[in-house]
């Protein structure tokens, strides 16, 4: 079984590899270079040395021809090389991009009349739906486009997209009701509002990021393509400068010979920055690529360079810094009360709420008291749904007004009612809230039994994590809907910065926009349509695919696993897309240092004997030093395409030792490698007596 997975992957990279050799070829279209000034400066250099080199054929100069021959394959090869990175990060994409449009086939749609259930249906094919139009989608149909569940619960197989075998709930209203197109129905059935146009749908967006060739440039990218640019363009006319003043010295003098073009070419293609230029787009996908490994599609580029810059992150604490489902674990009852009496309300004021946290105190009761759920069929009980606003829920039955929510909304509640809380109420709540646990405060009519203690579990390790973010300078935020109270303990246990407490869509918009005009960068994530205006305001957005539709066109990202703690592994992709971008611009730039003594010593040598001193590599000719410098610089651009595309090593640092490493690792190391490089090189090529 092993054996066939670890085939089956090594035959997939040979394909892409094949794939990416032909790729390469293509994009040597002088319409495709041109995108890139420093690669297209290389594919001009290689177009005139192989005129020299059909020049030098053509009156006889045998030895001439022939160097000029291998200067024009090894420019040739370098462009070629640079092409392969770039097509080989795109050939990635390309493959995740065949995956998913597998998932979508020729799909037919059960067109409804109305949004009823009940309504004549017509089958048409999928192409041909539209924004608002209902289809009624029963247990084994394919969902044929993007929508919003308006009636219905169904379980949905969801593997096609997030790769998850596990099937996911789907049902109107909340915040479980956005499914996508290509995703299949288990069982029951959904009616679904389509919510998308042909061609415009989540998965139509997601092919068009997976797919290499279709990645827009970040702007910092940009930034980084045009300082290469301008050095390139700097080059060019300090080497341009070079040949006339070589022949005005041969006059002068009286001697030797001027340089020849193609050693110029040579020159100015090992002055450049060919090894930063050749990878700084594989680069850039390969980013992209690792985001999608993680199952995290961003409909932005700027997006995932802005992970990388992320100075603060909001993050929801049920689900993200805590296990989520709190269990009800206690009542504690006011003075005068029987435990069993607020057992009951409890119980008839969750009998409504279907949340992990409403069933366990059901399940407590039962527990406790041996207290069934009751038939409230026939008997006029009006159920109050819990909202952010009132942040309270509860039930109307047999004349009673029975709430359970937090503190202070069931204080206003039983005010606005004519009672008031007794004094002990308060002391129970900060009680429970220093322990760290939910208080929710029951009250009928206008007197309040007692508490329900809610326990919130933090996840194990996630402390470590929020220390490791804070060596990256990232400040931590908790969101929650809880007391501050309760907020506090959960915080300090959790290791976070800070906390907002009772939170409410217009607390998170706030929140991030006093962070940003401080200057900082902020990240979160969101389900919720209440999450939508937080997550259209953040830089970094990431919605969860199990959200609503509004909160996946908010954001930047979507999680296609809808995992809240993915934001924490998304900070880390950016940041090493910077870094790895950062390393290889820093290789790049020093090599060239080694380079120049191989090559301007050799190159002049004729000219200005006294260059000869700076050969510190002792090379065995001028032409042997020209060409090992040529064949390092293409080189070395394979050897550093396995990390454009991994992504260089990085660890939780800060700015400054980021600073000090790259320049020891990649500042050293682009400075000696070059040297011993060319030296073997020259060596290899005497020794085979190819100069």
């Amino acid at each position: 079984m092993t054996r066939g997975a670890g085939t089956t992957r090594r035959d997939t990279d040979l394909m892409l590899i094949r794939q990416a050799v032909r790729d390469s070829l293509r994009k040597c279209d002088p319409r495709v270079q041109v995108r890139n000034p420093v690669m297209f400066i290389v594919w001009l250099g290689a177009l005139m040395t192989a005129a020299y080199a059909l020049e030098a054929l053509l009156a006889g100069q045998g030895d001439g021809a022939g160097f000029f021959g291998a200067l024009t394959a090894w420019l040739a090869f370098t462009v070629l090389f640079a092409n392969f990175a770039e097509a080989l990060a795109e050939g990635r994409g390309r493959a995740q991009a065949a995956s998913l449009r597998s998932t979508r086939g020729a799909v037919s749609a059960k067109l409804l009349g109305t949004a009823d259930r009940s309504a004549p249906r017509k089958l048409v094919p999928a192409t041909e739906l539209k924004r608002g139009e209902c289809v009624l989608v029963e247990a084994g149909d394919v969902i044929p486009s993007d929508g919003e569940v308006i009636e219905g619960i169904a379980s949905v197989d969801e593997s096609a997209i997030t790769g998850e075998s596990a099937p996911v709930i789907r049902e109107s209203g909340g915040d479980r009701s956005s499914v996508t197109g290509g995703t299949r129905v288990l069982s029951d059935w959904l009616v679904v509002r389509i919510s998308a146009e042909q061609g415009e749908t989540f998965l139509d967006r997601m092919i068009a990021m997976v797919e290499g060739a279709k990645r827009q440039k970040t702007p910092n990218e940009i930034a980084l393509t045009l300082f290469l640019a301008a050095l390139t363009l700097i080059f060019l006319f300090a080497v341009a400068t070079l040949h006339p003043f070589a022949r005005f010295a041969v006059v002068a003098s009286g001697q030797g010979s001027p340089v020849p073009v193609p050693v110029l070419i040579a020159l100015l293609v090992c002055l450049i920055p060919t090894t930063i230029g050749g990878l700084l787009s594989a680069i850039g996908i390969a980013g992209m690529d690792r985001l999608i490994q993680a199952n995290v599609i961003a409909t932005s580029g700027r997006a995932v360079e802005a992970a990388g810059d992320v100075d603060v992150l909001l993050l929801d604490k049920t689900g993200t810094i805590t296990l989520g489902n709190r269990q009800a674990s206690a009542f504690l009852p006011v003075e005068g009360v029987r435990e069993e009496d607020l057992a009951e309300a409890a119980q008839l004021a969750s009998l409504s709420d279907e949340t992990p946290e409403g069933r366990s105190i059901a399940v407590l009761a039962k527990e406790r008291f041996n207290l069934r759920e009751r038939d409230m069929a026939g008997k006029n009980a009006r159920f109050v749904p819990f909202t952010a606003q009132t942040r309270m829920s509860g039930v109307d039955f047999e004349g009673r007004v029975i709430r359970k929510g937090a503190f202070d909304a069931v204080e206003r509640h039983v005010a606005a009612m004519g009672g008031t809380v007794v004094g002990g109420t308060r002391a129970i709540v900060e009680s429970v809230a220093k322990q760290g646990a939910t208080p929710l405060v029951v009250a009928v009519d206008s007197r309040v039994l007692g508490v329900i203690v809610l326990k919130d579990v933090v996840k194990g390790g996630i402390r470590e994590r929020f220390a490791e973010l804070r060596r990256m300078g990232i400040r931590t935020v908790m969101i929650t809907g809880d007391n501050p109270l309760t907020a506090a303990a959960i915080a300090a246990e959790a290791g976070v910065d800070d906390f907002l407490a009772e939170a409410t869509p217009e607390a998170k918009l706030k929140l991030i926009r006093e962070q940003q005009e401080g200057g900082r960068l902020v990240a979160m994530t969101g389900d919720g349509t209440n999450d939508a205006p937080a997550l259209a305001q953040a830089d970094v957005a990431v919605a969860m695919n199990s959200g609503t539709q509004a909160a996946k066109e908010a954001g930047n990202m979507v999680d296609l696993d809808s995992n809240p703690t993915k934001l924490i592994e998304i900070v880390k992709i950016g940041k090493q897309l910077l870094v790895t971008r950062g390393a290889l611009t820093t290789f790049s730039l020093s090599n060239d240092v080694a380079k120049y003594f191989a090559i301007l010593p050799a190159a002049f040598a004729a000219t200005y004997p006294a260059l000869r001193q700076f050969d510190l590599m002792r090379l065995h000719s001028p032409e042997s030093a020209i060409l090992s410098a040529v064949i390092f610089n293409a080189v070395v651009i394979v050897a550093l395409i396995p990390i454009a595309l991994r992504g260089a090593a990085w660890r939780p640092l800060s700015a400054e030792q980021l600073l000090r490493r790259n320049l020891l690792v990649y500042g050293l190391g682009g400075l000696v490698a070059p040297f011993i490089g060319i030296k073997l090189i020259d060596l290899a090529l005497v020794a085979l007596h190819l100069t």
